[in-house]
């Protein structure tokens, strides 16, 4: 079984559905979990992109509705106080598939979002989960989100 949350160095994680998560290595011991669950092929263009996730974690009103506000909103989320939060996104390869550069900006946003929680300073923890249908999609996205957060060193 994969303990990916745990021991996972992956700015964003990407697994197919036949992989095992173990419940423990997802949920904390005690406290408080938000899991925010979207859809890749609701996630057409960017516009959806921001919809899904200003719906799915109940973005403030002063979103912006741009790359820059989604990545500031995920890295705050002071409204929704909790031990730890799970994005995950179902339908991945999906994902903003008419526009590569929306789909690496989007990952770069997410691999800030995850770098952002993982400091010393005692923040709750923050996973991002791509979830594809087949094994090789899923090597094939893990390769993509790879490539896109290299380049963002």
């Amino acid at each position: 079984m994969s303990n990916w949350w745990k021991d996972s160095t992956d700015q964003v994680t990407v697994c197919s559905r036949s992989a095992h998560v173990e419940l423990a290595a997802v949920l904390p011991a005690a406290g408080r979990f938000v899991v925010a669950r979207l859809d890749g092929t609701r996630m057409t263009d960017a516009d959806h992109a921001f919809y899904e996730f200003s719906d799915a974690l109940l973005f403030p009103g002063y979103f912006g509705w741009n790359w820059n506000a989604l990545s500031e909103c995920l890295r705050d989320l002071s409204w929704l106080a909790a031990d730890g939060y799970l994005i995950v996104v179902e339908n991945a390869p999906r994902l903003l598939a008419d526009s590569a550069e929306d789909r690496h900006t989007l990952f770069q946003v997410l691999a800030h979002a995850v770098q952002h929680r993982a400091s010393p300073f005692g923040q709750p923890r923050f996973k991002v989960l791509l979830v594809c249908d087949r094994d090789d999609e899923a090597a094939l996205l893990q390769q993509e989100v790879a490539d896109t957060v290299r380049r963002m060193r």
